[in-house]
């Protein structure tokens, strides 16, 4: 979702970076050869922009003796739990908001432990991973051998740095009979909107996992004040006061961001399941379709490099490693037998906009079955999930706005063309292919839109009256569009044009979800401001879905 006053600027007025030559190479290479699979494209980009490719660890060796500062100033990260393993991360930049991080264009040994407590006196595993300089020197371990349902603690070692000790949890065994999972839904954390105050209070919750929705990152500029934050005792060096367009651009932003201790806390408390939206690429993109109309050539070779960046700044494993512009991001996790989690990628294979993707009234672009969110071979998988799933609960983590959302009065009223309701054949296969299925409980947790919401998914959002399917949570922003207000000046429109909205509220947040064996409970927690630090967190708002009987109720 775009930001109140941020419109696409055209290719030609973004600053020059020293990456523009080889990005114009990758456009010029591939636009030779429009013929090409995505993979041989991908290949390509990686070619003709200098990005890394897979096992290019011919780099010298530092000793880590020589590191003279703090090579852990990103953090600790973990991610994608599974029974028996977990994925560990970190990023070593001893000088962060440079190109190569402070260790320039060497390797780094790097030792991590995980253990069953915080002192490290119960070890279970221990290893050593190199840090590459073609990776920006982050780490991934991917720790086997662990004990299902298990809460754990890690860290890293190099030289005579220790990392901040991390806790995370694995998932509970197959099949195993789990009664109750607590996790989180965050999204859209523009850093030059406002402080992290969501993502502290996160860090002090008890829940299992996080979800991420996506915009981790914004592509625009910061300025030399952090924006919002307005910061008087630090100024931001100028490189950051551009748009992101080069992987060095995108690796540094990254920096910037987790630059920020409370983003950082979050990170160490929890591990966190992540799928990106368009911010961490560019505003509204649609595959190979940027928000100006571009080459597509040259926009593959932007989103060849953001997607490498956010793979290296994420507890992300090796089978979500980019392949050039390419990277299979969705994915499914399962906590026993209470849920199966359903991750989707809403971004990479979406068919264009329609209505040059401005607000319009359903019509025969919108209604197109030819056209998809999701890509065939994405909703193949998904589908055939939901046949095979044997949870109680089949919760659909996702970018945008799933369920109708009339944007005004009319009749017919205008819908969001970058959302579900632009897509409106494809959102009807997958409701059709969840009855068949026989999903009788049917979650959507969704970010995107800065503001709360909860649906009740019908079965026909024309007809009030048609069955309730499943329940949409959209969390809030942890930041993006400032601090916001509990009731927007379209509140009273909305709640009017929309009978299967129970809850809309324009404050800043996230979302707590638990579920168990009777229901799922969801309180929406917010924080009154974000452009000052240390707001308070309150629930605005508390809903349960009952198992078996899909519809929202207030409590």
């Amino acid at each position: 979702m775009a930001l109140p006053g941020r419109t696409g600027r055209p290719a030609s007025a973004l600053a020059p970076t020293p990456y523009d030559a080889e990005l114009r190479t990758a456009a010029r290479h591939l636009s030779r050869r429009r013929f090409l699979t995505v993979g041989a494209a991908g290949a390509a980009l990686a070619f003709a922009t200098g990005l890394p490719a897979r096992g290019a660890f011919a780099a010298p060796r530092l000793d880590a003796a020589r590191i003279t500062e703090d090579p852990f100033t990103l953090g600790v990260a973990s991610g994608d739990p599974l029974p028996d393993s977990v994925l560990l991360w970190t990023r070593l930049a001893p000088a962060p908001f440079t190109p190569d991080g402070g260790l320039g264009q060497q390797q780094v040994e790097v030792a991590w432990e995980i253990a069953l407590d915080e002192s490290f006196t119960r070890a279970v595993r221990a290893g050593t991973a190199l840090a590459h300089p073609e990776y920006a020197h982050s780490v991934h371990v991917d720790v086997g051998g662990l004990d299902p349902a298990t809460t754990y603690h890690y860290r890293f070692r190099t030289g005579a740095w220790i990392s901040p000790t991390g806790r995370t949890r694995t998932a509970p065994a197959p099949g195993a009979g789990v009664t109750r999972l607590r996790l989180a839904a965050v999204a859209c954390q523009a850093y030059h909107d406002g402080y992290y105050t969501v993502h502290r209070h996160l860090a002090r919750e008890d829940v299992d996992v996080v979800f991420h929705l996506g915009d981790y990152l914004y592509e625009y500029a910061v300025d030399s004040a952090g924006g919002a934050r307005g910061y008087t005792d630090r100024v931001l060096p100028s490189v950051f006061n551009r748009e992101t367009t080069t992987l060095a651009d995108y690796r540094m932003r990254y920096a910037l961001y987790k630059s920020d201790p409370d983003l950082r806390a979050a990170h160490a408390a929890h591990p966190f399941v992540v799928t990106w939206d368009d911010h961490e690429t560019e505003n509204n993109y649609a595959a190979d379709h940027d928000e100006n109309g571009s080459d597509p050539a040259l926009f593959l070779a932007r989103r060849a490099a953001a997607y490498r960046a956010y793979w290296e700044n994420q507890p992300l494993r090796a089978g979500q490693l980019p392949d050039g512009p390419d990277a299979r991001l969705y994915r499914r996790l399962h906590w026993g037998t209470l849920a199966q989690f359903d991750v989707l990628d809403t971004r990479q294979y979406r068919s264009d906009q329609a209505y040059d993707d401005v607000p319009h009234a359903p019509g025969p672009e919108t209604d197109d079955p030819a056209r998809t969110l999701t890509g065939d071979a994405q909703e193949r998988w998904l589908l055939d999930g939901w046949a095979s799933s044997a949870a109680l609960w089949n919760v659909m983590p996702q970018q945008v706005c799933f369920s109708q959302r009339r944007l005004d009065l009319g009749d017919p009223a205008k819908l969001s063309m970058d959302a579900w309701d632009g897509y409106r054949a494809s959102r009807a296969r997958l409701v059709a292919g969840a009855k068949a299925a026989g999903v009788d409980n049917w979650l959507v947790l969704t970010g995107d839109v800065h503001v709360a919401y909860a649906f009740d998914v019908k079965d026909d959002f024309d007809d009030p009256a048609s069955a309730t399917v499943g329940t949409e949570f959209t969390c809030t922003s942890v930041a993006s569009g400032r601090d916001g207000t509990e009731r927007p000046a379209n509140w009273d429109t909305y709640m009017r044009a929309n009978p299967h909205l129970r809850f809309y509220d324009g404050r800043r947040g996230f979302l707590r979800l638990e579920l168990n064996r009777e229901n799922a409970r969801a309180d929406f927690r917010t924080v009154p401001a974000v452009t000052v630090p240390g707001a308070a967190v309150s629930t605005a708002a508390s809903f349960v879905t009952e198992a078996g009987a899909p519809g929202l109720t207030p409590v």
